[in-house]
């Protein structure tokens, strides 16, 4: 069923448009193939059209790939609170059974990936493989933010500004959302994004509660830290990861340092692949898609990946 909208949201493509309750909540998706489905949950400051390409790849390789709108983008609601991953996780896992399925493989980018992560650790059953994309583990990356404060610590010190009320949500909104293109460009490689590419992210952000609702995630994710939810998140992930799991990182990854994410795999019981991209950044899947495409199809289509 096609979905009309904002046109920065609702972009024609070889894929559909339409919505999916789950959790409580109203999710816009674009979903292409038909085969095991992939779900493809995004990162900030993007929204589902970050895997206009992996829809294509994907879909050609025999699966059904379904690229979702989190909780306060794009299209999906915006409610006033739930923006914690315990939450988004929740929503996801959701979302697979919404879709008919009793579980899929999770592909995740930055803030997509910490959920990918939260929902392997919460939601075991539900997640068959998982790809997780510039970003370590949730302890990892809390680990790297502390022992490495001028490294890692210096790279995640944006978030710390979002911290404030009201007044970053107007910083990244002004002058047409110009500091969503700033961010994109110092977190990627030489020659990305392209003016049209920065423009609907642009627009995106624009949109009516976005910027609030993306920056309540980094909320959450710094200002629970010594609260009992927080705690209590620690604490569930160090549960050892059960699934087979692929991660990618840009060798020129600033957002993330790569060296932060090395290490994750010590979280990872099941089958752990790490993989390097050399001359992509923080957004290898749409820098470099051929690349990436080549390295997610081929550890899809492996049925035993190694260590």
């Amino acid at each position: 069923m096609a979905v009309r909208g904002d046109a920065s949201i609702y972009v024609d493509g070889p894929w559909s448009h339409r919505s999916v309750s789950a959790n409580g909540t109203r999710f816009h998706i674009a979903e292409s193939g038909d085969g095991p489905l992939v779900l493809l949950l995004h990162g900030f400051p993007q929204f589902w059209w970050t895997w206009r390409e992996q829809l294509c790849s994907l879909s050609q390789a025999g699966f059904r790939a379904v690229a979702a709108d989190l909780r306060g983008y794009g299209g999906s609601d915006k409610p006033p609170r739930g923006y914690d991953l315990v939450t988004a996780a929740a929503d996801a896992a959701g979302l697979i059974r919404s879709l008919g399925e009793a579980n899929a493989v999770v592909v995740g980018h930055d803030w997509g990936g910490l959920i990918a992560w939260t929902m392997a650790a919460y939601h075991p059953k539900v997640v068959r493989r998982l790809a997780v994309i510039s970003v370590p583990h949730p302890l990892r990356l809390r680990a790297a933010v502390l022992s490495d404060p001028f490294g890692q610590g210096r790279s995640s010190s944006y978030a710390l500004g979002f911290q404030l009320p009201l007044l970053p949500e107007r910083q990244l909104l002004r002058d047409g959302a110009q500091r969503v293109g700033r961010m994109l460009s110092a977190w990627s490689g030489p020659g990305w994004p392209g003016h049209e590419i920065e423009q609907r992210y642009r627009s995106a952000m624009c949109i009516p509660s976005v910027a609030h609702s993306a920056l309540e995630y980094h909320r959450w994710y710094v200002r629970s830290r010594l609260r009992p939810d927080g705690l209590r998140y620690a604490r569930a992930m160090r549960a050892p990861i059960q699934a087979p799991t692929l991660h990618l990182h840009g060798s020129l990854d600033s957002c993330v340092l790569p060296a932060a994410a090395r290490g994750s795999g010590r979280h990872v019981e099941a089958p752990y692949r790490w993989r390097l991209i050399d001359g992509a950044g923080h957004f290898p899947h749409e820098e470099l898609p051929d690349r990436f495409d080549i390295e997610l199809r081929s550890w899809l289509a492996d049925p035993e990946p190694e260590r």
